[in-house]
């Protein structure tokens, strides 16, 4: 979905070396060189990496999708696209190859006409953010953040804007009606929760480490809810692309 996508900053790891005598020192130049020479090049095999990650946007402006006469366009693409390669990546694959960047071009596309798709409907079914939800979202976003300036330095890390970022908080909360109203997701029974952490427990094996039901029931419950909606909208989604005019510019 289009929601706010601020994140939370990241701080830096400095690391120190301490030699304690001289033959430590020694040794500890010896590590030192080799974990040098070891992490300049991991510097160059990212910076490389990131090159062609980066070879794989595309202009701001072009016009990557059109869905219903609506436009989307390069920057929305990239910022996708950004996210796609991160949940690639997190599956260990590699993102350089011809096949894997036309995987990920084809998978950032159909989440975005997805993503239109949905908004469109919800803008067409009536449904509206009052300022006080909005503002009330907004500051619970804020109050992640300790000071006015971490939060602003945020905003231009993500290069947004604080009526952008309003503007997506309205898209999330009219987003969550929608789910809500329209889509009718089937609550969680117990009986589900209890056999998803059976099945659970049977595929890792008990140990004295598994924790208890009681302890990871209300976790479970939340993505088990969160499973449920994922299928319902990827089925409304599913529906809104038939009977769409979607055409794909790349």
């Amino acid at each position: 979905m289009k929601k706010y996508l601020l994140t939370a900053l990241i701080g830096l790891l400095s690391l120190s070396l301490v030699a304690c005598n001289n033959d430590e020192e020694k040794a500890s130049e010896d590590t030192k060189t080799s974990e040098e020479a070891t992490k300049e090049t991991a510097d160059v095999d990212a910076e490389e990496m990131q090159k062609k990650l980066d070879a794989q946007k595309v202009e701001k402006e072009k016009v990557v999708a059109i869905v219903n006469g609506e436009e989307i366009k390069g920057n929305q693409y990239n910022d996708a696209l950004s996210i796609s390669q991160m949940q690639f990546s997190q599956l260990g694959q590699d993102l350089t190859t011809d096949d894997m960047a036309k995987q990920i071009k084809d998978y950032t596309l159909e989440s975005l006409v997805g993503q239109t798709l949905l908004l469109q409907e919800i803008d067409n079914k009536g449904y509206e953010a009052s300022e006080e939800d909005i503002n009330k979202q907004l500051e619970t976003l804020k109050s992640s953040y300790k000071t006015e300036e971490e939060f602003e330095e945020a905003l231009k890390t993500n290069n947004l804007t604080l009526d952008k970022l309003k503007e997506q908080i309205a898209d999330t909360v009219k987003y969550d009606q929608f789910v809500k109203n329209d889509l009718k997701v089937e609550e969680v029974k117990d009986e589900e929760i209890k056999e998803y952490y059976d099945s659970m427990v049977s595929s890792a094996g008990e140990s004295e480490d598994t924790p208890k039901y009681e302890d990871v029931k209300d976790t479970l419950k939340a993505n088990l809810e969160q499973q449920k909606t994922q299928e319902k909208v990827a089925t409304k989604v599913e529906e809104l692309r038939k009977a769409a005019d979607v055409e794909l510019k790349i």
